[in-house]
């Protein structure tokens, strides 16, 4: 596509972009693209195109994209990689977190909280103790575009954890409608997206959480408003910024929650990831298309 677009708005944005950077188009062809995910043993991306139901993955060696998945009722959202290299998922359709095992077959993670179908889980992470946390809001049951229609049954839209044991736990219920969510490099801040604006009692913000050793939460302040759009995905570098998606493009926020700097991209973006051979290439999937830029920094591993 060219030279990419960059905004500085704080000088230490320049050592975390080169101008000579090109913003490429990988793919196009979606309602609405989410969820990367990068397979290091594969040097393969897979994302959802929610609306159409179906996973695509793009062979990095080759430029190819091709349908992972289709048809099955899933309405997958957020994708990651656990430390077995296996794909979980988050499903709007069966309400599901659901793994992808190595032969094929899939696992049901979580689907119930006390009894009560979950709303419709849209982002998560795996810890490095293999613990998968997840949110919940209540976007996949608002219509029938990315799911089906469907009243909550919990009430809520939380966040949570599942365990090794299989035992599920609601870690915060804090935020209106919590969305993207990652951890920083020690794990012990688990940063949270609420997407929710002022109508429903939000502010369109990236909230910072301090996790305990026994993984429970406290905190929840503010770390920053979105001044386009409305935060959605998005990773961490080995510095501890954050690249999140917002309306106007990529933006890059300090650990301290400044803005640094943005990437123009010409569609809104939903989420980011980090992959490549160095975990230096910024995968971005954004509303019809999938974009990648190479950087001058890395991500800070594949799993959050």
């Amino acid at each position: 596509m060219g030279i990419a677009d960059f905004e500085v708005v704080d000088a230490r944005f320049a050592s975390c972009f080169s101008r000579s950077a090109e913003l490429e188009k990988l793919w196009t062809g979606a309602r609405w693209n989410e969820g990367p995910a990068y397979f290091p043993a594969l040097r393969s991306l897979v994302w959802s195109d929610i609306p159409n139901d179906r996973l695509l993955r793009w062979d990095e060696t080759t430029g190819v994209t091709g349908v992972l998945r289709e048809g099955d009722d899933a309405y997958a959202n957020g994708n990651t990689v656990d430390r077995q290299g296996r794909l979980v998922s988050c499903e709007h359709g069966s309400r599901s977190v659901v793994r992808t095992e190595h032969d094929g077959s899939r696992t049901v993670l979580a689907s119930h909280w006390n009894g009560k179908r979950l709303n419709s889980p849209n982002d998560l992470v795996v810890k490095s103790d293999n613990s998968v946390w997840f949110t919940d809001p209540s976007y996949g049951i608002q219509s029938d575009y990315e799911g089906f229609k469907a009243d909550s049954e919990i009430g809520t839209e939380s966040v949570y954890r599942i365990d090794t044991d299989g035992s599920i736990t609601m870690v915060t219920d804090a935020l209106p409608r919590p969305n993207g969510l990652a951890f920083s490099a020690d794990e012990s801040i688990l940063y949270i997206v609420d997407s929710a604006g002022p109508a429903h009692g939000g502010r369109k913000a990236i909230h910072r959480f301090d996790v305990a050793p026994d993984n429970s939460l406290t905190g929840g302040d503010l770390l920053a408003e979105s001044t386009q759009g409305t935060f959605d995905g998005f990773r961490l570098d080995t510095a501890g910024n954050i690249w999140t998606s917002a309306g106007d493009g990529v933006h890059c926020l300090d650990p301290d929650g400044t803005l640094l700097g943005k990437i123009y991209v010409p569609e809104v973006v939903s989420n980011v990831c980090f992959g490549g051979l160095k975990r230096n290439r910024l995968f971005i999937t954004a509303t019809t298309s999938v974009y990648s830029m190479m950087l001058p920094v890395n991500g800070v591993d594949t799993f959050s």
